[in-house]
């Protein structure tokens, strides 16, 4: 049997492909949006993608499933338990239960119920080559390495009796499976899906039993929820945007148009409009001379997260990138959290705005040490835009702590917008990301610290480690 997973590193996102090597016959599970790349390895290895099968209804990125099965003609397996739930799905597939099995040549996948992270949420058990045992679990985001799914993808009201069906499928669905069993989740560490995910992208059922916190069997249903629900991570408002759009299918327009090349002029003219400026170029380029309420959001893997954190759902989007391959790179992952209305870039870039003389906006550099000296001797304040975990592992002292992804929320625990603002992260990206935030909500005198704590912990600059937010 052929296995391959497929990594999106930006959300951390884990798709798998299994193929008979006997009759070519391809199964992908979990796609993500992009799915040429599934067709394209299909290409390349002489395999027909005859089946799609999706865990869940996903939350942190749009699915291509339904585009997938559209382009192979493949068959559209779903869970059967999404029905009269607050998310269902409304365009046709086969639907799965508990024990029903799809066939990859000789192998079989049998799906397993495991809810807790969703109600619908399935799990499958492969059996290579008509073996009695499985020798894979597709886990999707029930089991992680080292974590559970969150539960509260519904809401308040119906987080703690998701907590209690994870409790059971914990329970249930791992029951009798040998401990060499290999696990494959649908997520690695960074994705909001669950907390205190492992970096190791896969794990033996063995291994979990042994290390992972959620299955000691000497928890109790009431422990176990209380210890699950006090590690929820962040919760992204895009989540429910995406789960709609997944859950409709058609929300999603199956191919993007390329966006158009627009000179200075005319670029101008449509920002002035109703789109929003996106500029994917490196943070310190950004910060030198950026196009006035632009988002800095660069050219990494962590763009489709942040885009889905910040940007608004229903805006045009222009791009500001430093090279034409740039735009296409960020279109892909712009779609991947379901931005398809990217319509145009600057071309030929932002050199070419400062020779028309259209005004710019910079976010100043601060180092380290620099900074240091600025907080002893003025009035400047720290805003720290890292997770929870992060800040009570080390901060500066006197730094004020909003996680990133909610501003602009809340804005009260700032300073007025005339006031110096140092904004700081691990490395820099995110609090480029954050100041150009600010910088749109009309604070004037915002500052970036390149390297972020990295770079102040190395200059041997004091930190604060205390278990207090």
């Amino acid at each position: 049997m052929i296995f391959e997973r497929f990594t999106d590193d930006g959300l951390s996102q884990y798709s798998y492909l299994l193929a008979s090597e006997a009759t070519g016959e391809a199964a992908v599970v979990d796609p993500r949006r992009d799915v040429e790349v599934y067709l394209r390895y299909a290409r390349e290895r002489g395999l027909r993608i005859a089946h799609v099968l999706e865990t869940h209804i996903h939350a942190d990125y749009a699915s291509g499933a339904l585009d997938l099965a559209e382009r192979t003609g493949a068959r559209l397996y779903l869970s059967a338990y999404d029905e009269g739930e607050v998310y269902d799905v409304s365009f046709p597939h086969e639907p799965l239960r508990d024990g029903d099995e799809v066939p990859v040549g000789k192998t079989r996948l049998v799906a397993r119920h495991t809810p807790g992270h969703t109600p619908e949420h399935l799990s499958f058990l492969v059996h290579e080559d008509g073996a009695a045992e499985p020798s894979r679990f597709l886990t999707g985001d029930f089991l992680f390495v080292g974590s559970l799914g969150r539960p509260d993808l519904l809401g308040e009201e119906s987080k703690r009796e998701l907590a209690a069906s994870l409790f059971d499928s914990v329970r249930e669905s791992l029951s009798g499976l040998p401990d060499a069993v290999r696990i494959h989740p649908g997520h690695g560490s960074g994705s909001m899906c669950g907390s205190g995910m492992s970096t190791v992208p896969e794990t033996t059922l063995g291994r979990e039993r042994a290390e992972n916190p959620y299955l000691d069997p000497s928890l109790d249903r009431d422990t176990f929820v209380a210890r699950l629900l006090a590690s929820l991570p962040p919760y992204p408002d895009y989540y429910r945007r995406m789960k709609e759009r997944n859950a409709g299918g058609r929300g999603f327009t199956l191919a993007w148009p390329e966006p158009v090349a627009l000179g200075v002029a005319a670029f101008a003219e449509r920002a002035a409009e109703e789109a929003v400026i996106v500029d994917v170029r490196h943070q310190l380029a950004f910060g030198g001379g950026h196009i006035p309420g632009a988002f800095g959001i660069g050219l990494d893997p962590d763009l489709s997260a942040w885009a889905g954190w910040v940007l608004p759902p229903d805006r045009p989007l222009l791009l500001v990138a430093e090279r034409r391959d740039d735009v296409m790179e960020a279109v892909t992952r712009l779609t991947r959290v379901g931005f398809d209305r990217v319509d145009a870039f600057l071309e030929p870039g932002i050199d070419a705005w400062l020779r028309k003389a259209y005004p710019l906006q910079a976010i100043p550099q601060v180092q380290p040490n620099d900074l240091a000296r600025r907080l002893r001797g003025d009035a400047t304040t720290v805003v720290d835009v890292r997770t929870d975990d992060e800040y009570r592992a080390g901060h500066i002292e006197g730094a004020v702590h909003v996680m990133g992804g909610w501003l602009p929320e809340p804005l009260d625990r700032l300073p007025d917008r005339d006031r110096p603002i140092a904004v700081i992260c691990g490395s820099g990206y995110r609090s480029t990301v954050v100041a150009s935030v600010l910088q749109r909500c009309g604070y004037t005198d915002v500052w970036n610290v390149p390297g972020g704590m990295t770079a102040w912990e190395q200059a041997g600059l004091p930190v604060v480690r205390s278990g207090a937010d």
